[in-house]
């Protein structure tokens, strides 16, 4: 009998993991986005996984006639460095809740359960972790947002490379900070958003908490409030802003951090899992030595890694102060007083 329900148990259990990659995806905009975009890479093994960085610019030579075109070999490739990080889910059935659930159909929905409690925690605390800083459970968490898209770009050390060391500015993502309301939100969000552009590249994923949502959806008219419809089918709450979607994740379960929105170049966002630990079961059947249960572990390998740091950006903020309070009180009884406030409903 014990045999039976070690065969059940694996076999619910690998058909349930197989369904577990598309669901953690479909838990995070922006780990959708990357499914989306293809980013999604496996990696193969080694110990680091490493993302080729372009950062400069080869010669371009004006010449007439004879004149000789030269050649001097520059550095415009490097390479940053991620740790491979791991996370494991353990689903554990007592033998007591066997003997309890013992026909085939009890045991079967006790397994589902249990599984899903277990996909369901994986799925939380990946999305959880996608807004990390990779300190978390003593540095074994990945390096989310607040790593690769830091609110001081100057200092710290991403994918192996010094923020702070002189020449790798290259190497520091856009930031802008300060005291945010309805009248200057699109300003603010336009003066991040040029800076992450290049070109063709262009932010094309802003995510916000609560409060930023909240102040930038006030200034928009009914008719603005639209989005990809992938996005909205999702479940996100969501709008656009010069082409990019801009998404909320806050409220309960939301993950966001308070008073932040992250304006994302997703072409060079990748998350990197080992081919062999991509929400799988490891280490395959397992009964505990010295109790009576039968335990199995899900298993997840990888890191969020970046290929370019000056595409990214993040809007941060702040406290008013107790006199700019004062004054944005003054005017918006001034404007209650002559009736003659306008919306603005420009669209961006």
């Amino acid at each position: 009998m014990t045999q039976d329900y070690n065969d059940v148990f694996t076999t619910t259990l690998t058909n349930r993991t197989q369904y577990l990659h598309d669901n953690m995806s479909k838990n995070s905009a922006l780990l959708k986005r990357l499914k989306e975009k293809g980013k999604m890479r496996p990696i193969t093994g080694g110990s680091k996984i490493l993302e080729e960085l372009e950062y400069g610019e080869g010669d371009m030579i004006w010449y007439s006639g004879y004149d000789t075109i030269s050649f001097s070999p520059k550095q415009l490739f490097t390479a940053a460095e991620y740790a491979l990080k791991l996370c494991a889910v353990p689903v554990a059935i007592s033998g007591e809740e066997l003997l309890m659930n013992s026909g085939r159909e009890q045991t079967m929905d006790l397994l589902e359960k249990r599984i899903a409690n277990a996909e369901k925690t994986l799925i939380n605390k990946m999305a959880a972790a996608v807004y990390g800083d990779g300190t978390g459970s003593s540095g074994k968490e990945i390096g989310g947002l607040a790593l690769l898209v830091a609110d001081d770009p100057t200092s710290g050390t991403v994918g192996g490379i010094d923020r702070s060391a002189t020449g790798n500015e290259f190497w520091r993502n856009q930031v802008e900070s300060g005291v945010i309301t309805k009248d200057n939100i699109k300003q603010l969000m336009s003066s991040v958003y040029f800076k992450c552009s290049r070109g063709s590249d262009k932010p094309d994923l802003i995510v916000c908490d609560d409060n930023l949502y909240s102040i930038y959806e006030s200034t928009l008219m009914d008719l603005q409030r639209f989005s990809d419809p992938k996005i909205a089918e999702a479940g996100f709450i969501s709008s656009r802003f010069k082409g990019a979607d801009v998404v909320y994740d806050g409220g309960q379960g939301g993950n966001c951090p308070e008073n932040h929105m992250y304006f994302l170049n997703t072409d060079y966002i990748y998350l990197r899992t080992h081919k062999d630990r991509d929400m799988k079961v490891i280490g395959g059947d397992r009964r505990a030595v010295n109790q009576d249960a039968l335990y199995r572990i899900i298993g997840w390998a990888g890191n969020l890694t970046m290929s370019n740091a000056a595409l990214q950006g993040v809007l941060i903020k702040t406290e008013a102060s107790s006199s700019d309070s004062s004054e944005e009180t003054a005017s918006q009884s001034e404007t209650s007083a002559d009736g003659n406030e306008t919306s603005n409903n420009g669209g961006e």
